[in-house]
């Protein structure tokens, strides 16, 4: 009977010696990957403030809420090398606004947990922009919302707007942690839960899983960001994304104007327009008064150039560009991008195109 068992043993231990192959290569991957030297410090510090409010950490549960957010940010390498890179890019922008305000410093983190310092992102609830300014929001702090431009995109006056809401919150919630709050989860319906609930603060309130960890976000990206070496994150300045260099001109355009040949007339590129402007959501610039930013040097330049569109009587650099397009022989996506100014993914998104396959003859939508 016992011999009969040898083979299964065999088995096992070939079994467990495979195992231990693969395991020791992803546990050393794992410990290469690591930012941690062994000798830091991972513990919170005996004082934690947000926005110069302290955060109550002697009360249990309260540090249990930070210590995992802290946790499950500290340990994500890749997510907090690309904040801080990112930090060079708009910190600067931010912090003059907050300081020319007079409000927090600490609120640029915000922007961190939002939208990780992406200002084109979106979410799946229709938030948009470096402060995930809903569109309702965003049109009642007079922002621009259309499907030709969405100046939620725009950093620079989506921060403006970002940081007059906030300040409305503030003053109507009396502190800081509880406007946070209500930036997350809404102003109506924090009011509602502090009426039922009889408590008016944030520690002591009992709030949607999303909007308690909120707070606790914030403040752990303040903790990692500011003492980033601390926590093994050793990043030279060099390493920094630096702003993009640009002019931003007050524009007021009275018909559309096509993207590639106003980069064309700046000496620039299309590319560089929509890289500098993620807010002009298709190949054209809208009607109406808003900002835009060129290529640095440029703001007198593009002056110069809207006026030369406006007195144009044949009018084929302010044409507004056709509508549709029928595929001819030997076109491709990327010819018609060329032609059109289209950028591919719009074209195959306006005309449900999956691959990359076309037919003589066949008509592609070109605008909404």
């Amino acid at each position: 009977m016992r011999k009969e068992l040898y083979p299964i043993r065999l088995l096992i231990y070939i079994l467990l010696i495979g195992a231990l192959i693969t395991l020791f290569p992803a546990c050393a991957l794992i410990t290469k990957n690591t930012p941690f030297s062994g000798r830091e410090d991972l513990s919170l510090p005996r004082s934690v403030s947000l926005c110069d409010e302290q955060i109550p950490i002697e009360n249990p549960g309260v540090w249990e809420k930070l210590d995992r957010e802290f946790t499950i940010a500290v340990y994500d390498r890749p997510q907090v090398i690309l904040w801080i890179k990112r930090t060079g890019r708009y910190f600067p922008h931010i912090e003059k606004k907050l300081a020319e305000e007079g409000m927090p410093d600490d609120l640029k983190y915000l922007a961190v947990v939002e939208s990780a310092l992406i200002p084109h992102i979106r979410s799946s609830k229709g938030a948009a922009g470096l402060w995930q300014l809903m569109s309702r929001t965003a049109r009642e702090l007079g922002l621009r919302k259309s499907r030709l431009i969405d100046e939620r995109l725009d950093y620079e006056r989506s921060t403006e707007a970002a940081l007059s809401y906030l300040k409305y919150l503030r003053n109507t919630f009396g502190n800081w942690s509880l406007a946070l709050a209500s930036y997350n989860c809404g102003e109506g319906l924090l009011k509602r839960e502090i009426k039922k609930q009889r408590v008016y603060d944030f520690y002591s309130l009992n709030l949607p899983s999303e909007t308690e960890r909120f707070i606790f976000r914030i403040a752990a990206a303040k903790l990692i960001i500011e003492n980033a070496a601390r926590y093994g994150y050793r990043l030279k300045k060099k390493q920094l994304y630096k702003p993009l260099e640009h002019d931003t001109v007050e524009v007021r355009i009275n018909r559309r104007l096509h993207l590639t040949k106003v980069a064309t007339s700046l000496a620039s590129e299309y590319r560089v327009l929509k890289l500098l402007n993620p807010h002009i959501l298709q190949h054209q610039l809208p009607t109406g008064r808003y900002a835009i930013r060129v290529p640095f040097g440029s703001g007198l330049k593009l002056a110069a150039v809207l006026d030369q569109f406006d007195n144009e009587s044949s009018g084929e650099l302010a044409e507004v560009p056709p509508q549709r397009y029928v595929v001819k022989r030997g076109d491709t996506l990327s010819h018609i991008a060329l032609k059109t100014g289209v950028p591919v993914p719009t074209l195959k998104k306006l005309n449900n195109i999956r691959g990359s396959l076309l037919r003589v003859g066949q008509t592609l939508q070109l605008a909404p």
